[in-house]
């Protein structure tokens, strides 16, 4: 399949019946070629955090239950899952009756499993509770009032420029923006980036993320862009990098690479 045949784009019908056909897999395969991984083999460990909003199905006496979800998709997995295609699979619970949320919960995560070709975890939220949002984590230093001068608007990983002095720092931006490259519609994110080595350029750093407002592609993607530009150019010991981005159909992805194993963070940010 290409992307000619994913739903994003088109006209969809919302089935409210439980079709697990509709998750509509995109190979890793091709971009990470492109930015330069072409043997398997790639210099991260990470997953795909998606917030989901609009999770809801019948319990046994038709009264329906509803509750949001994060699902994490490990980095390692074959395929990402285009976004249009999960949100129509989650709808297409709506209507079709669970005996409890684990049984909801256990289905979702072999079919995504099934789908993207590793083990998905997926794990369930009280809508009533509160959940609190920060405008960035403790910490981040933000970057998008540095003084700069001749900004452009295409991919310039040259910008990417450090010092001789060591850090150890925690650097954020909140002008992050790509385009979807099926639909053309704008994604909107904030950009975390913790690394320990050469110290990064600020000015720089924000010259490149402005750099990403005209490029089109999948979230997943210009994460793993960004992390193997900044390990090329900058050549950190250590590197994390996020992205959290804003809330679309119900849907919003986060995806997080970094060279320590472990679990991303789970800051959610006002705009989520």
């Amino acid at each position: 399949m290409s992307l000619i045949d994913a739903p994003l784009g088109k006209a969809s019908a919302y089935p409210d019946q439980y079709s697990p056909e509709l998750l509509f897999p995109v190979p890793r395969d091709d971009n990470r070629r492109r930015i330069g991984f072409d043997d398997g083999r790639w210099p991260w460990f990470g997953e795909d955090i998606w917030q989901a909003w609009e999770v809801s199905w019948l319990r046994g006496n038709g009264v329906p239950a509803v509750v949001w979800a994060d699902i994490r998709i490990p980095a390692a997995s074959t395929a990402i899952i285009e976004s249009k295609s999960l949100k129509l699979y989650l709808n297409s619970l709506n209507q079709t009756v669970f005996s409890s949320p684990g049984q909801v919960r256990q289905t979702i995560e072999q079919d995504l499993s099934s789908a993207c070709g590793a083990a998905v975890r997926v794990r369930f939220h009280d809508v009533d509770v509160t959940v609190s949002a920060v405008g960035r984590p403790p910490g981040f230093v933000l970057v998008d009032d540095e003084s700069v001068s001749e900004v452009g608007y295409d991919y310039c990983p040259e910008e990417l420029k450090t010092s001789v002095e060591v850090v150890s720092e925690k650097l954020c931006s909140h002008l992050l923006k790509t385009n979807c490259p099926v639909t053309g519609q704008p994604d909107w994110g904030s950009l975390l980036i913790e690394y320990i080595g050469p110290a990064i350029s600020r000015q720089g750093l924000l010259k490149y993320v402005v750099g990403f407002r005209q490029q089109q592609d999948f979230h997943e993607h210009c994460v793993e862009t960004i992390f193997s530009d900044i390990l090329r150019r900058c050549r950190p010991m250590e590197l994390a990098v996020s992205a959290r981005y804003t809330r679309r159909g119900g849907l919003d992805i986060n995806p997080w690479r970094s060279t320590a194993a472990g679990e991303a963070p789970t800051s959610r940010l006002v705009r989520q």
